[in-house]
């Protein structure tokens, strides 16, 4: 089923649903709605037909192929829960949370292409721009002309994101920037960046601010694209902006306000980098369920045996309890309501459980784990950096501590 038909039946139960809750408090349902059971479907066939036969070869290339990168923009995966108005899917932040798992279960660089794109770049604009701004931006990202990308990180700033050192200036009809941005997933695309500099490094975080950039903008020239341990086919870029010319009215926001922008970017982002660890365990859980079915040793199923049952056994146990807690966030979201520290969470246990199963997936199939034919030792090596990227579970453990003890 192609999303535009998924997209129209989508349309028309939104509509009978709305009129079914009029009245009615929010709860959260632990089935799937309609919507999402077509939207899921829908991702599981893009995944079967196009995704996964790539997968391997998008590790060993160290980049996802052009073509389907076209394919996967032109179903409309990109403008997920964009607006019909800015040429968006229109879909609920839930749909998106489990487009994002379902890909991830064959592809995690494809997964943090969607995530990234999506969560760091149109979020913002959508969430604190002006009309101006998303009519200008939106549409071009929701259809994949131009692929968006999240410039925060810096050399000498990570985890301490307010500490960030590229500057700019007000001069005449425009903002000068300066800089160095390392880590920005996405940045080889040459789209559109959310980019944070601070005019007062002496004011901490009230002295930054955020603009949306071409990132073909002359003065802005790439560093490099990194070699990574995992996600082998997803840019990871870093910068150089040298005198790069903004025009005032691509100020995301007011001045100042970037370091809060950033905050509530990443608090919706880490939602997406919990279905993306979900998906890469559940990935490996198949894999290994499926192996285990299969392979016999000493006459019988791997799966006869008592010790490889409780692996599986605990695979599904910890995979179950990150879809709750990654959902629940979900849906928070889709209510507006507070999910900083649900997101916080989902991210936490989610990535910590990606880690864990791809680990025990790798000993369910033994040597043949350690050979990239059966893709489980690719999942081990995509699983690491969801404990680290868009806040460091260290980093998470703070924020969740703080909501204990407050």
């Amino acid at each position: 089923m192609t999303l535009a038909l998924t997209i129209c039946i989508l349309r028309l139960l939104k509509t009978f649903n709305k009129l079914q809750t009029l009245g009615r408090e929010a709860y959260m349902d632990f089935e799937f709605s309609e919507e999402h059971l077509l939207v899921q479907e829908g991702a599981r066939d893009l995944v079967e037909s196009k995704i996964k036969p790539a997968a391997i070869d998008t590790d060993k290339n160290h980049m996802i192929d052009p073509t389907l990168v076209k394919t996967i923009s032109e179903l409309g995966y990109l403008g997920a829960y964009i607006p019909e108005v800015y040429s968006g899917a229109d879909l609920d932040f839930l749909s998106y949370i489990i487009i994002i798992e379902e890909v991830s279960k064959a592809c995690a660089s494809t997964g943090i292409l969607i995530s990234a794109h999506t969560s760091l770049c149109c979020n913002p604009i959508l969430q604190s721009g002006t009309e101006t701004q998303k009519q200008n931006f939106l549409p071009s990202l929701a259809t994949g002309e131009k692929i968006g990308c999240f410039l925060l990180t810096e050399p000498d700033s990570g985890s301490d994101a307010a500490n960030i050192r590229t500057t700019y200036v007000e001069k005449e009809d425009a903002y000068i920037l300066n800089g160095n941005k390392i880590f920005v997933t996405n940045g080889g695309y040459l789209g559109i960046g959310i980019v944070f500099a601070t005019r007062d490094r002496s004011q901490g975080y009230k002295g930054i601010s955020a603009f949306i950039v071409d990132l073909s903008t002359s003065g802005i020239e790439i560093m490099g694209n990194e070699e990574k341990l995992g996600i082998r086919g997803s840019y990871t870029t870093s910068f150089a902006l040298d005198n790069v010319k903004v025009a005032k009215e691509n100020l995301l926001g007011k001045e100042g306000e970037g370091f809060k922008i950033a905050l509530e970017t990443l608090n919706g982002g880490r939602i997406g980098v919990a279905a993306q660890a979900l998906g890469i365990a559940e990935g490996a859980f198949d894999r290994s369920r499926a192996y285990a079915k299969e392979r016999k040793q000493f006459g019988k199923p791997l799966a006869a045996v008592q010790a490889i049952q409780f692996k599986l056994a605990d695979m599904k146990l910890k995979i179950e309890s990150a879809k709750l807690i990654t959902y629940k966030a979900a849906w928070l979201k889709c209510q507006k309501m507070q999910h900083s520290v649900e997101s916080a969470m989902a991210k936490t246990i989610a990535s910590e459980t990606a880690t864990w199963v791809t680990k025990e997936a790798i000993q369910v199939h033994g040597g043949y784990g350690y050979i990239c034919e059966y893709e489980v030792e690719r999942m081990f090596r995509d699983a690491k950096i969801t404990e680290i990227y868009e806040g460091t579970n260290e980093i998470q453990r703070i924020v969740i501590a703080k909501d204990v003890l407050k």
